[in-house]
Formats: C-alpha cells, sequence, structure tokens
C-alpha cells in the first residue's frame, strides 16, 4: 500500500480536522503531507480558523509531475476556507491551480479523492471531472453542486469507488476511516 495521504492546505483550515488527519494517518502507518500553492516561496504558515493554531507548508501541489503523484495513496482537500483560498487565480476565468491539480487528480482511479465539507467549492471549475459521480457536501453549498451537474447524495458520508465525500467538518472521523478503509 503506498503511504503518503497529500493534505491540501490554505488559511482558516478546522484545526481539529486537520490535526486528526495528522495524527490518524500517521497513527495508521500512512505518512501524511500537507500540500499548498506556494507562490514561489519555499514554505508559507497558514492559520486555523477557530485557534489560529499554524501549520507551516513546504510542500507545492503545482511541482507534483504524474510521476511523484504515483507516491500518494490519496489526496484530501480539508473544510473550512481552504477551498475558497485555493480557488483563487490571476486571471479571470482561468481555472485556479489547485482545481488544474484536482483535474489531473481526479482522472487518477489509483489515487483515492477525499472532499468534506465545502471543500466542493473546488469541483465547479472542473465539473466535467465529477461527471457520473455522486457526492455529499455542506448544506450551504448544495446549490454549488447540483449547479455543477454533480448528483447530491443526502448523507453523512459517501462512496463513490475513489471518490469519497463527507458533509461536514464534523464527519472528519469517520471521513478518515472510510479513506483508510478505501485504501486497504
Amino acid at each position: 500500500m503506498k503511504k503518503k495521504i497529500g493534505i491540501l492546505l490554505e488559511n482558516r483550515f478546522i484545526e481539529r480536522e486537520v490535526f486528526y488527519y495528522q495524527s490518524y494517518f500517521e497513527t495508521e502507518g500512512c505518512q501524511p503531507v500537507f500540500l499548498t500553492r506556494l507562490w514561489g516561496q519555499p514554505r508559507l504558515t497558514f492559520k486555523g480558523l477557530e485557534y489560529q493554531a499554524e501549520v507551516t507548508v513546504d510542500h507545492s501541489f503545482e511541482n507534483l509531475t504524474d510521476e511523484d503523484l504515483k507516491e500518494y495513496a490519496a489526496i484530501i482537500v480539508p473544510a473550512g476556507y481552504v477551498a475558497d483560498y485555493l480557488l483563487y487565480t490571476e486571471k479571470p476565468g482561468d481555472i485556479s491551480p489547485a482545481a488544474g491539480f484536482l483535474q489531473r487528480v481526479m482522472a487518477k482511479p489509483e489515487i483515492v479523492k477525499g472532499f468534506i465539507c465545502h471543500s466542493l467549492w473546488l469541483a465547479g471549475p472542473i465539473k466535467e471531472s465529477f461527471a457520473g459521480r455522486r457526492v455529499t457536501c455542506h448544506n450551504n453549498i448544495i446549490s454549488h453542486v447540483r449547479n455543477a451537474g454533480i448528483e447530491y447524495a443526502d448523507e453523512d458520508v459517501m462512496i463513490d469507488g475513489d471518490l469519497i465525500t463527507a458533509r461536514t467538518g464534523g464527519h472528519h472521523g469517520v471521513f478518515a476511516k472510510a479513506i483508510l478503509a478505501n485504501l486497504k
């Protein structure tokens, strides 16, 4: 079993969720790796939403080649405002680097994809990558998901093959366990 689990990160992440992933996946023998857009910097430090806890990230998803991606068993987009920040692109109408990265990942069935809560905001620009897939998400973005043509399922956790989604950040425990079970 591949051991790396990529976790996208940006400001205003939910600390309990992200720290749970880090601890849980390490305990289960996996290596969580925080990934972000580094904007040409060697590292960036992000602050959490509730407690302003800091996490420094020094791995960029922008630099990952298809060969590098073979090392990853899963890629997770956490709750909070992570997806909102990662939607940013300099030129209006372009697909953000994060959405472009996820488009590449969605095309790789050997990588488990995890989206929780509001993280499916990143699906809008790459809706064709989600065609024919069933997802769940936070109640506040059901219309975004449906407007992107993605089938919404009224479930706390939805498993659609290599795509695992969860309704809220509060479901991070069962979400993480579903991801790990899918890897085995």
